[in-house]
């Protein structure tokens, strides 16, 4: 199989490149934490004139017309300087929820909105109680009418508190536990009812506790009760997204290390002269090349039709760019040393992304007991 990318896919590579390498160095990455949003409206403005807001989304609804390997390689370039943009909540996530069950009339009023930066995201589906498993929702939906009455409340929702719609799941039949009766919601965030309280997480991006409180709607997304299908896709496209964006991420930090071991001297030399700091350098090297391969397992399944075997790919993907995350991450900032640990230097903000990213949807060992109950 020829994985090298093609010409359309070098463009795309080299236009992003170019983008993120004149607007975000480390240190314009901390004055956009810095501003209110947490983010730069500038880049995002930049972000939807390069067309990368409507990347994943067909040219009749205002987008490029790409698919999983662009997400991907865009993910990887978004990796290497730690995109702090909604772009994972509103195109990632919401591209995949409305591409995945909208309805044409859905399609074009969202998707256009979303390809021209005008429209943001957030997907709320996590709850406190309910740890990786999807299926655990107690969010209530009552019918009334022509309308839909939503109580309860999501967390950790990546970037809610700027987000203009939400997609929320809710239950609207069965028990806790169900699988079925799982309805997903369209919620424009100024809503009655509507409550959020935002917040920087560990990684430096945002997110937010959201409460909803006789919440009065009549956008669903879907079939009511077989929203889990849906949210299982989501979280698909979310996975194979921060993989990517956590080669990216090793990708950056391989190169820092091996720039930094040529010009810290200890004993009169560059440490990367001494033959455990090579032997530590290739093995970060070669596990980034074993993520590598897992991540595109992940972005090739996308494409693959059979439920279980993509939920064993993403499975599969999980664990081992979770593991190989966390290796690198881990080696770079032993390798930096004491400066390593700062916040003046790059190399641990890397370390606490892939950390998140290692537990988002799921953390490696959450993913290998699935895989052992699948031959068990």
């Amino acid at each position: 199989m020829d994985f090298e990318p093609s010409d359309d896919q070098r463009l795309l590579i080299e236009s992003v490149s170019r983008m993120l390498a004149d607007n975000y160095s480390f240190a314009q990455r901390k004055t956009y934490i810095a501003t209110p949003e947490g983010w730069s409206t500038a880049m995002w403005s930049q972000l939807a004139e390069l067309g990368l807001l409507g990347l994943p989304f067909p040219e009749q609804y205002g987008g490029y017309g790409g698919g999983p390997q662009e997400t991907m390689l865009v993910m990887q370039a978004f990796g290497r300087v730690l995109v702090v943009e909604p772009y994972f909540p509103t195109v990632i996530l919401g591209g995949a929820a409305i591409m995945a069950a909208g309805t044409d009339a859905q399609k074009q009023a969202i998707l256009p909105a979303i390809a021209e930066g005008s429209l943001k995201m957030a997907f709320a589906h996590s709850e406190r109680q309910a740890r990786y498993d999807l299926n655990d929702v107690v969010t209530t939906a009552k019918k009334d009418g022509d309308a839909w009455i939503l109580d309860g409340s999501k967390t950790v929702v990546a970037h809610g508190d700027s987000a203009d719609k939400l997609i929320v799941s809710a239950r609207t039949s069965g028990e806790r536990y169900d699988t079925d009766g799982i309805t997903l919601f369209l919620v424009d965030t100024n809503a009655e009812g509507v409550a959020r309280r935002g917040y920087i997480t560990r990684d430096e991006s945002r997110a937010a506790d959201i409460s909803l409180s006789n919440v009065r709607v009549t956008e669903v997304l879907g079939t009511p009760g077989k929203g889990l299908a849906i949210v299982e896709k989501i979280v698909e496209a979310g996975i194979a997204a921060t993989a990517a964006e956590t080669v990216g991420a090793m990708e950056a930090m391989n190169e820092m290390t091996l720039e930094y071991s040529k010009t810290r001297v200890q004993f009169g030399n560059p440490i990367g002269t001494y033959q455990v700091v090579q032997h530590r350098m290739a093995d970060m090297f070669m596990t980034a090349e074993q993520g590598r391969s897992m991540a595109m397992l992940a972005t090739m399944s996308l494409e693959n039709d059979d439920p279980a075997e993509r939920a064993h790919d993403m499975a599969m993907a999980k664990v081992g760019v979770g593991q190989a995350g966390r290796y690198v991450s881990q080696s770079a900032v032993q390798m930096h040393g004491g400066i390593g640990m700062t916040e003046e230097y790059a190399v641990g903000h890397y370390f606490r992304r892939c950390m998140v990213i290692e537990r988002l949807f799921g953390d490696p060992a959450y993913y290998l007991q699935r895989l052992a109950d699948e031959v068990a």
